[in-house]
């Protein structure tokens, strides 16, 4: 069965060609970092995870990358508080420090890169040049601006009509704009001392800090925030996308921007398939920063569990609204206690002495085999995870139903390869939804040993810039969770403390 995909783009559910036949060029529009992440957030990277892994499993090369928001004036407002840091880039240093580590309890794979804004600036610089030498941008008291008059497919993607579109950007913006509707791709001076007051927590002193600017071929100011994903994704992944994925509340303006930009400066499609996760609700509200209604990503995987916590994420498929409360948490802690018990019983039943070779249970076998077709469609049904995790259950029923009718009978036998098969399903399959059945997989001492290479990565940078404090800050944090780093010649090498 072919993978298909309902592409926001155009509303349809189309089957999944790749531009090379064997490798998928995957990016996710990911976190500005100006907050601990919560499980909004979560519930996309756990889908994202889930597609690339199933992309993996058709057999796809999968180059995945996920960027890191770090010029932000929602980062700037943080200067000063909790001791998160004293500059922009210092606080966007130790959020991306707890993302990472975020991401490494709730058992993610591991993008190719994790590009940053900060290290982009001047490949948007060239990327805006290129705009302006083409007749999509002007300069306008040392902005530049993205004229939407003049390219003629904008809206393509959110659906709307260039005279319906409302103005974009800040208030401050009218005046230096041709069109209401024209976007900022670079922003002369520093973060507006406003937006910084809009943004800040209750009770913090002191004057707003102007946050990083960079010289600029027309003055000296920020990047634009729409331009940065468009200069980063075609960095690292060329100038056309298999799979552009975002939330839902990105549609419009991030990612028609995104579009308009990008093919305006390349004239070739931006994304083939635009895919969008809906929003996650608390009480009525989808779960956000601003709005405080949240919980964060390390006390959710703290009170629940990494699989509890991934069982409840993949209830829902990435582009139907989902509901947090303890109802539904709850359901989900219970449908992975009974993955795990039936995993556990088939185990201790396949190492059985009962467990024969010559036995042979046909319900068991066929209703193994049924879960595994009806997993795989699901998953290239537009990876419908909650019939995927169905899938999952119905393994488990059949498992506990044969136990149970050879516990009934004086001499029964298990069917040995009818249960290892069972217990391969459950580990192959489960995988996908990144669910571990060998034991809890948490941030502790059991860090996937990638996201630990990406910690140690983002140490190199902190000595590179001579942060040795920070450095030895982050060796220490790792060696806490039972992570042993030894710097060599060639590099830093780790150790786990589970490494045999």
């Amino acid at each position: 069965m072919t993978l298909r995909i309902t592409n926001t783009l155009t509303g349809e559910s189309e089957p999944f060609e790749p531009q090379d036949p064997d490798n998928v060029l995957l990016y996710y529009c990911g976190l500005t970092v100006s907050d601990p992440p919560h499980l909004g957030h979560a519930r996309s990277w756990v889908h994202v995870d889930v597609m690339h892994r199933w992309l993996e499993y058709l057999g796809y090369d999968v180059r995945h990358v996920e960027n890191f928001t770090d010029v932000n004036e929602k980062i700037a407002a943080r200067v000063g508080e909790d001791d998160l840091g004293e500059s922009e880039a210092e606080v966007a240093r130790t959020y991306i420090d707890r993302t990472i580590s975020d991401m490494g309890s709730l058992n993610l794979l591991r993008a190719e890169v994790y590009p940053r804004v900060s290290e982009h600036v001047p490949e948007i610089i060239e990327l805006v040049e290129t705009l302006i030498e083409k007749g999509y941008a002007y300069e306008s008291n040392g902005s530049v601006y993205f004229d939407v008059t003049q390219f003629e497919e904008y809206g393509k993607l959110s659906n709307q009509n260039l005279e319906e579109i409302e103005e974009q950007g800040e208030p401050d913006e009218r005046s230096e704009k041709r069109h209401p509707a024209d976007f900022a791709l670079w922003k002369a001076g520093g973060v507006d001392p406003d937006a910084i007051k809009e943004h800040r927590h209750e009770g913090v002193a002191g004057e707003p800090p102007e946050g990083l600017t960079w010289d600029s071929p027309w003055e000296e100011g920020r990047p634009g925030w729409h331009i940065e994903c468009s200069a980063m994704s075609m960095t690292h992944l060329g100038e056309t996308l298999d799979i552009h994925v975002g939330g839902r509340d990105l549609v419009f303006p991030h990612h028609e921007n995104e579009i308009a930009q990008s093919e305006a400066a390349t004239d070739h499609q931006f994304a083939n398939y635009w895919l969008h996760c809906e929003l996650f609700q608390m009480d009525d509200e989808k779960m956000s920063s601003s709005l405080g209604n949240f919980v964060t990503v390390s006390d959710a995987v703290d009170a629940w569990g990494t699989n509890a916590l991934r069982t409840f994420l993949t209830a829902g498929s990435y582009n139907s609204k989902q509901l947090y409360s303890d109802e539904t948490i709850a359901e989900a802690r219970e449908r992975w206690d009974r993955l795990e018990r039936a995993y556990e019983t088939a185990v201790g039943a396949v190492d059985s002495p009962d467990a024969k070779t010559k036995a042979e249970d046909d319900e068991l076998r066929n209703a193994v085999e049924s879960a595994r077709d009806e997993f795989m469609a699901a998953m290239n049904d537009d990876f419908n995870t909650r019939k995927a995790q169905s899938a999952l259950l119905e393994v488990a029923t059949a498992i506990n139903r044969h136990v149970d009718a050879v516990a009934e009978t004086e001499h029964g036998a298990f069917d040995y390869r009818g249960l290892r098969r069972a217990v391969e399903t459950l580990e192959e399959l489960g995988s996908v939804l990144g669910l571990s059945f060998d034991g809890e997989t948490t941030g502790s001492a059991e860090l996937a040993g990638d996201v630990v290479e990406l910690v140690l990565d983002v140490r190199e940078e902190e000595r590179d810039r001579g942060n040795y404090e920070r450095a030895d800050e982050l060796r220490d944090e790792l060696e806490a969770l039972g992570v042993e780093v030894q710097d060599t010649d060639d590099g830093a090498t780790y150790r786990l403390e589970t490494d045999e």
